[in-house]
């Protein structure tokens, strides 16, 4: 068990929280939400001992042990399977069949657990990780956006995996239906402040929000009652007869408690820049594509697709298979061995990359960096676009180098935004964002007039929003004219 004790924190004069009060019980699940920059990787750093809280107390119960799942990549051994099992104490030496097994589970043959670590895509390199953490078998599990850079079988794997956890977790995600799938509680930092209750993320959000209604009706009834005192003081405290009530009833205002209006939040507000397209023909049309960084070993095979206005093409499959290649092909940034495709004339693409993110310039302001799409574009329309991506006012000023990967790929959405397009690219876009950020986006996404192919490894995002497909899927490439529902109902995965 877990006791937070008037835990408080602030940088640089800012408060992040403050007398933060509640437990951790045994068994619970709780699912940690908050906007970003509410203080949830803080929170997480402090349980772990990575920074000191200003003042409270964090009380374990004792040999309770914590496993974070690390993000930060580095490896020191020369095979999966010796990395994974680097963490086993002497006394455990024997049980490298726990480490296979949890490897198997995140999709790792018997061959593949005997390669070096460092072979393998970012998203494997996770897994690894997550290998690591599952195998120290802690009483709490720390996950902070765990599904990033994961494809949906490992996914499916880790919820269920999750699912039957019998000891504590604390899970950050920006997949709500990840998250409410699993939890048993929800922690809300909300204002500074934590609430938790037994619950998913809507019941929560729904309480705050009725209770804030609540709370602004009763200020705005309580401030109209203030006026009419106040007034009725202005208008009798010189008569004599009422002079000694008038000064009563000052006196009880001075002393009431007042409701401070509440401070609006910062919500991410956008749609994409849509360029006309009225063109019967498709926007691009690829012919009998085939690619692979090694001859012997292509990534796809005479894949044919036309892209149409409406279109919401989702890539889906495993990791390490090619679905971010192909956008990449399609977006010049590869050639392909043979085959083809064109763009029609007036198709203009908006790509979001899971890397483009490292390619924005550290020097630079949110502002400058926003502004370097085009120096001819006013600063009363950057401004906009700034705000829009939550960077008002002076925040538009910090530099790229500070930013977390959040704001990173809200600063990535501000630039596409800037250029009407009718095609838009998308690698993994919800990643490092938040859970209103990530239904912001869906919204977007949904709604955009134009054509969309996207590669996304969310279910609840792929329900929504696929009305194509390109499945990458038991050794082959291929195309779905359906939604995902329809797919997993008619067809199914054939890789498990």
């Amino acid at each position: 068990m877990i006791r937070i004790q008037d835990l408080s924190i602030s940088f640089d004069g800012k408060k992040i929280f403050s007398d933060v009060n509640f437990h951790i019980n045994p068994k619970e699940k709780i699912g940690l939400i908050g906007r970003n920059g509410s203080g949830k990787s803080t929170f997480l750093k402090i349980l772990l001992n990575k920074i000191e809280q200003d003042s409270g107390l964090i009380e374990l119960s004792k040999n309770y042990k914590i496993g974070f799942l690390e993000q930060h990549i580095k490896f020191t051994h020369n095979t999966i399977i010796d990395e994974v099992c680097s963490i086993l104490s002497e006394d455990r030496e024997y049980e490298v069949w726990k480490g296979e097994k949890i490897l198997n589970g995140l999709g790792f043959s018997d061959d593949e657990m005997l390669q070096n670590p460092q072979l393998f895509s970012g998203g494997f390199q996770v897994k690894i990780n997550l290998a690591k953490l599952l195998l120290l078998e802690p009483n709490l599990l720390l996950l902070d956006e765990p599904t990033n850079y994961l494809d949906i079988h490992s996914i499916r794997w880790l919820k269920k995996f999750l699912i039957d956890w019998k000891d504590e977790i604390i899970l950050i995600t920006h997949d709500r239906a990840f998250m409410d799938s699993i939890i048993s509680h929800t922690l809300n930092i909300h204002r500074e402040n934590f609430r938790k209750i037994s619950g998913n993320t809507k019941k929560i959000k729904e309480q705050i929000n009725q209770e804030e209604v609540i709370y602004e009706k009763t200020r705005i009834n309580q401030q109209k009652q203030r006026q009419k005192t106040q007034e009725w003081i202005d208008r009798f405290k010189a008569k004599a007869t009422l002079a000694s009530r008038a000064q009563s009833k000052a006196k009880m205002l001075e002393k009431q408690e007042v409701n401070i209006k509440l401070s609006d939040i910062s919500n991410l507000d956008f749609k994409f820049n849509y360029s006309k397209y009225q063109s019967k023909e498709s926007l691009l049309n690829a012919k009998e594509l085939s690619f692979g960084y090694d001859i012997d070993k292509l990534l796809l095979k005479n894949l044919s697709i036309k892209v149409n206005k409406g279109d919401k093409i989702c890539i889906i499959g495993k990791n390490g298979k090619g679905k971010s290649t192909l956008l990449k092909l399609l977006h010049n940034e590869l050639n392909p061995i043979s085959g083809s495709f064109t763009k029609h004339e007036k198709t203009k693409i908006g790509y979001f990359g899971q890397m483009n993110i490292d390619r924005l310039n550290s020097t630079n302001t949110i502002y400058q960096e926003i502004q370097s799409v085009d120096q001819h574009i006013t600063e009363t329309l950057v401004r906009r676009t700034c705000a829009h991506m939550m960077f008002s006012g002076d925040l538009a000023d910090k530099k790229i180098s500070v930013l977390s990967g959040g704001e990173k790929s809200r600063v990535m959405l501000g630039k596409i935004l800037l250029n009407p397009v009718n095609l838009l690219f998308l690698d993994e876009p919800t990643n490092h964002l938040d859970m209103e950020s990530t239904e912001t986006l869906m919204n977007a996404v949904k709604i955009f007039e134009g054509a969309v192919m996207m590669v996304s490894h969310d279910e609840y995002f792929l329900n929504k929003i696929a009305n194509k497909l390109i499945i990458y899927d038991h050794g082959k490439v291929f195309h779905y004219n359906g939604t995902y529902k329809e797919f997993i109902k008619n067809v199914g995965w054939k890789d498990i």
